[in-house]
């Protein structure tokens, strides 16, 4: 007999209100004997981008099969979608609104499904401003009990989901150009270039008229003085050894940096 599905949560709800442990509620008065993984609860409010960035960081840490619930949804309510994604190794339920975009690029879609079908809801009739609880949490732990994913609604093509708000990376005559996708809680300011593109290359970034040295590891500045480094994310990252370069540096979410290599 298999095991149950791992159920992992990922929201902007943060920890001062009830509205975490209510999804857990939800998802043990379908079977209290699933496991539940708090992946994060402090994105800040509504930002998409930084909800793609944790939950496609975190997937690969989490055996096969997980059910991947992430939860930061300003359309709650409105036309976007609910929807479930079987993915080659695992599951994500959530709403359809590009926080997705870097585990569909990195991954093969099995099949897309729109939340349709009201008997895996909590209650007919749902919440307009709480889907978390009476759609996403309702349905995690039943596709956690198995329900095929096909049962959940309306086959769609995944084609049609919503993108990243954030644009990808792009090549330039010097280099390659990208945004700020998340800051974490130590200021560390993480852009969406891969680590990878400055393998054994001598390189810098330019941000805001200022040139940000490309580094290994922290010491290679004084204490209190930006750098650039690739993160154990595997992103290229700009730091302050010692400090907040988010507060230093005055950087906030989707700022363009430059990152230039020397020749």
């Amino acid at each position: 007999m298999l095991s149950n599905r791992l159920i992992t949560l990922l929201t902007d709800f943060g920890l001062n209100d009830v509205y975490v442990g209510v999804m857990k509620g939800v998802i043990a008065s379908i079977d209290q004997t699933l496991r539940v993984i708090d992946l994060t609860h402090q994105i800040p409010p509504q930002n998409i981008t930084a909800a793609q960035f944790n939950l496609l960081n975190a997937y690969s840490y989490f055996p096969p099969e997980t059910v991947h619930v992430a939860v930061v949804d300003p359309g709650v309510g409105g036309d976007r979608r609910a929807i479930v994604i079987e993915l080659e190794d695992g599951f994500l339920v959530g709403p359809d609104n590009g926080l997705f975009t870097g585990l569909l690029d990195a991954k093969t879609v099995v099949q897309v499904v729109e939340l349709t079908n009201r008997q895996y809801w909590r209650v007919p009739d749902p919440s307009n401003t709480f889907h978390g609880r009476d759609i996403f949490a309702a349905v995690a732990a039943h596709l956690a009990l198995r329900i095929p994913v096909a049962e959940f609604g309306e086959v769609i093509d995944p084609a049609t989901l919503a993108q990243s708000p954030i644009a990808p990376y792009k090549t330039t005559a010097s280099g390659y150009q990208g945004k700020i996708q998340h800051i974490d809680r130590f200021g560390n300011v993480i852009t969406n270039i891969p680590g990878r593109l400055v393998e054994n290359k001598r390189w810098s970034v330019q941000i805001k008229k200022r040139s940000i040295p490309g580094c290994q590891r922290y010491g290679e500045v004084k204490t209190g003085n930006p750098l650039a480094l690739v993160g154990s994310h595997g992103w290229v990252e700009i730091a302050v050894n010692g400090g907040d370069a988010h507060f230093q540096l005055r950087l906030n979410w989707e700022d363009e940096i430059n990152l230039e290599i020397e020749s």
